[in-house]
């Protein structure tokens, strides 16, 4: 019998259809993305159209499966750039501790002070509305908390035994970062990861909803929610389609992520 958790398996299977389909999405959608079909405006799911169709007569699953694709590149892009500059960060902040510690978590609570989105929000602002802009300000906003979480794990272990055996080998502070401490800390940042791409993804959304992110007419789920909500009255397909899509994966991105948790929390 298997001994993972539900949740686990639940996430597992919803992701892997969620990734699968946009991945494939140029060779299984119908349509292209952009193809408009003026006559056949908001028309209900239909054998021609499975999910129906938008205000421009474009075909909606088409849409909402490239859609997959923009999420994806914003959620894990946004994520990485995170890990890229809160890992080492909070690696230094744990490991030197004192003074360094004090100065860069002073920095890093000055920005969590700021609601994520709020942070991605002042800072595409000043850069101008983009994907580019919207994946850098994503990725910025979660510095932060990655940092903190790096950081409390990084202080559980730089007085452990196999750090004090590196040092007195005389190995660098580079070296029992990354090649000792990193390792050991590495299973909390690969649960943190998968919860914060789900809120990446929601924060994208929402960025393309203010018409702050993703412009038309690429194919986003949440430049899609925010083309519909005008006609939802007329035809509620344009916005279910896409809202359906970000829920599920966004649902599958937490379950994963509490089963992987427990699964590491509870391995020997």
């Amino acid at each position: 019998m298997s001994d993972r958790p539900p949740a686990l398996v639940i996430g597992s299977t919803i992701l892997a259809v969620m990734v699968a389909v946009s991945l494939l999405a140029p060779w299984i959608a119908p349509y292209a993305a952009t193809e408009q079909h003026i006559l056949k405006r908001l028309e209900r799911p239909s054998p021609a159209y499975l999910l129906g169709t938008d205000q421009y007569g474009r075909d909606l699953l088409s849409r909402t499966l490239m859609g997959g694709r923009t999420a994806l590149l914003l959620g894990v892009g946004a994520v990485l750039l995170g890990l890229a500059v809160g890992v080492p960060v909070g690696l230094a902040a744990g490991y030197f501790g004192g003074r360094a510690d004090d100065a860069i978590m002073r920095i890093v609570d000055a920005m969590l002070s700021f609601p994520s989105l709020l942070l991605a929000l002042l800072i595409i602002t000043a850069l101008g509305a983009s994907t580019a802009h919207a994946l850098a300000a994503i990725g910025i906003a979660n510095v932060p908390g990655i940092a903190r979480i790096v950081r409390g794990n990084t202080l559980a272990l730089r007085e452990a035994e196999f750090v004090l055996a590196a040092r007195a080998r005389g190995e660098g502070h580079v070296y029992v970062m990354f090649g000792e401490i990193l390792p050991n800390v590495l299973p909390a940042i690969v649960v943190e990861t998968t919860i914060r791409v789900g809120f990446a993804m929601l924060a994208a959304a929402s960025l393309s909803f203010l018409g702050l992110g993703v412009q038309p007419p690429t194919a986003d789920w949440g430049l899609m929610i925010r083309e519909a909500r005008q006609y939802v009255f007329l035809s509620p397909w344009p916005l279910v389609a896409p809202g359906v899509a970000l829920s599920l994966t966004i649902i599958g991105l937490n379950l994963f992520g509490d089963g992987l948790r427990d699964r590491l929390g509870g391995g020997s």
